[in-house]
């Protein structure tokens, strides 16, 4: 693809190879023709900004690694992990840098307050009805902690799969670290087949699991007319829960990863691979 002559210009391997292998930092290639200054510019602001870390980067980074280049503090990385795990921030804060779809996330925040609803509409069994019965339609809060638990566990499930198939960025990081850049356009191309594969079986899957939903939630509605008060309940406070326990969660691997970061001997890798296994959760 090509922008203009003078862009052309380039080596593609001076674009691609690190000069500062101690900072992982590019240096754009040198501007030659001031007419196009501004032009050149905004080429090279944009190069940087492709080539900085992102809260997904920084957060992988190896031990080894994160001891030199990352000096964010406690409060920084806590919420580095809500911009990129807490569903709503995930969905809706436009200016994290990450490699996402905006749509596809803003999509998959409505989609799981789908799953949600459906999950529970499914643990309303006999048992669940004759409690409805019993209590004159009233609403137990105590008896139905248990199936908001379990519904909250399933949809986190569901949620991880779709997440598998629907967001980019592992793989576009991947690609952006990738050390041997002789072959940069067959992988190129390889990076962009495997998004279009996901993308497609993403949009088949979820809107087989709508149309599911929606057959299964309008039958259910419509037969247990008295329930939809108790469903609809159920349904909030299921995924208020999964609104609210990462702010709670997130709060645990900041505490491992700085005592490991901050040791003067520097050997506390184990600490830190923990609290990147917390950081996933």
């Amino acid at each position: 693809m090509m922008m203009s002559s003078k862009i052309d210009t380039f080596n593609s391997q001076e674009i691609i190879e690190p000069r500062n292998n101690k900072d992982n930092i590019i240096n754009p290639p040198s501007i030659k023709n001031n007419d196009d200054s501004v032009l050149f510019r905004d080429i090279k602001d944009k190069y940087k900004e492709i080539l900085e870390y992102n809260d997904y980067e920084m957060n992988k980074l190896s031990y080894e690694e994160a001891i030199i280049k990352d000096q964010r503090t406690y409060i920084q990385y806590y919420l580095s992990l809500l911009r990129s795990g807490h569903i709503l921030i995930f969905a809706f804060y436009f200016k994290n840098n990450d490699y996402n779809s905006k749509i596809i996330k803003i999509f998959l925040f409505f989609f799981l307050m789908i799953v949600h609803f459906t999950v529970n509409a499914l643990f309303f069994n006999d048992k669940t009805m004759h409690k409805i019965y019993i209590d004159n339609g009233s609403y137990d809060f105590i008896y139905q902690i248990p199936q908001i638990i379990y519904s909250s566990i399933i949809s986190m499930v569901i949620s991880v799969l779709v997440k598998y198939l629907s967001l980019s960025q592992k793989i576009i990081v991947k690609f952006k670290q990738e050390k041997n850049n002789g072959l940069f356009d067959l992988k190129f191309q390889k990076v962009l087949l495997i998004l279009k594969i996901r993308f497609i079986l993403f949009f088949i899957v979820t809107f087989l699991l709508l149309l599911t939903f929606a057959y299964y939630n309008i039958c259910f509605c419509g037969i247990y007319v008295n329930t939809q008060v108790h469903l609809l309940k159920d349904s909030i406070i299921s995924f208020t829960l999964s609104l609210v326990y990462p702010f709670g969660i997130y709060l645990i691997p900041g505490i491992f990863r700085r005592k490991a970061l901050n040791d003067d001997k520097k050997s506390k890798k184990y600490l830190y691979k923990f609290s990147q296994i917390l950081q996933s959760i």
